[in-house]
């Protein structure tokens, strides 16, 4: 195991549970990042949990919708996820798949979820792009479960690792502005574990089985299944698993620090660019 200076362990600044939200043609969520409690955590603009086993809830999907100006992550669990956009891309995302979409200038595309023994289950993240790259050209980076490295951390400790490095191996992202991590953490029951982080990103950790206790052992905060914690600086975070071990994101990426203009599914730096944007996807531009 990693051995860092008990300093610059990353303290839990924040907990946060997630609302009950509809998007697209009714599908039901929990936002987590994008609310009004937590409308970004840069350069992190929304963290979508979705997780049902009622197709209602869920199978009239996302139809055709714009994107202008960030990155989508999807990260499938269980179930799939059909895909297409108006450049001819399209796709069938299955459990354990990820797809990192770099929307740029402008992108329409549809995310269709299909049953797989009836349960739907996983995430969508949206990263922040900075003003040099708003109208970079779309491209994805898609990836099936086999692809992505599973790493046995420590003992206990199980972490699939989607972007950045551990233990001399590296998730397959890659060329993405905010030099992200992501990874998605198996802990067993009691199990303790330091996960590296870069002390310039800003990070947050999603728990979505069992339950943690975050933070230097001075000031651990329990954190319980579908909580986010939000975390302070430092250069690792400290986990130690309750009894029904636990499973949980941990992201982090550098934070930008530029004005963000939002409308939707658009995301500027000024109100102008967000018109033009409008103007653009009107005028079939994307």
């Amino acid at each position: 195991m990693n051995t860092f200076h008990p300093d610059h362990s990353r303290p839990v600044t924040r907990l946060v549970r997630g609302e009950a939200v509809s998007d697209g043609a009714g599908v039901k969520l929990n936002r987590v990042i994008g609310t009004q409690q937590v409308p970004d955590i840069d350069p992190f603009l929304m963290l979508d949990e979705f997780r049902s086993d009622v197709p209602g809830d869920y199978i009239a999907g996302f139809p055709e919708h714009p994107h202008r100006g960030f990155e989508t992550v999807t990260y499938m669990l269980a179930g799939r996820m059909r895909h297409g956009d108006n450049h001819g891309h399209s796709g069938l995302m299955d459990a354990g798949s990820v797809q990192w979409m770099t929307a740029g200038r402008g992108i329409v595309h549809s995310e269709m979820p299909e049953q797989e023994d009836g349960l739907m289950a996983g995430f969508q993240l949206w990263i922040n792009l900075p003003a040099r790259d708003k109208m970079t050209a779309p491209r994805y980076q898609e990836f099936p479960a086999a692809a992505i490295p599973v790493v046995d951390a420590a003992p206990g400790v199980v972490v699939k690792l989607i972007a950045g490095e551990l233990a001399g191996q590296r998730g397959p992202i890659a060329g993405v502005a905010t030099q992200p991590l992501y990874q998605d953490i198996s802990l067993a029951a009691n199990t303790a574990f330091s996960a590296s982080v870069p002390a310039t990103h800003q990070a947050f950790i999603y728990v979505f089985e069992g339950g943690v206790n975050a933070g230097p052992e001075s000031a651990r905060h329990a954190v319980q299944k579908k909580q986010m914690a939000v975390l302070g600086n430092g250069d690792h975070l400290e986990l130690q698993a309750g009894s029904e071990g636990a499973r949980l994101l941990l992201i982090a990426g550098l934070p930008l620090r530029e004005p963000v203009a939002r409308y939707g599914p658009f995301v500027m730096n000024t109100q102008e660019e967000i018109h033009q944007a409008f103007a653009d996807y009107r005028a079939g531009r994307f």
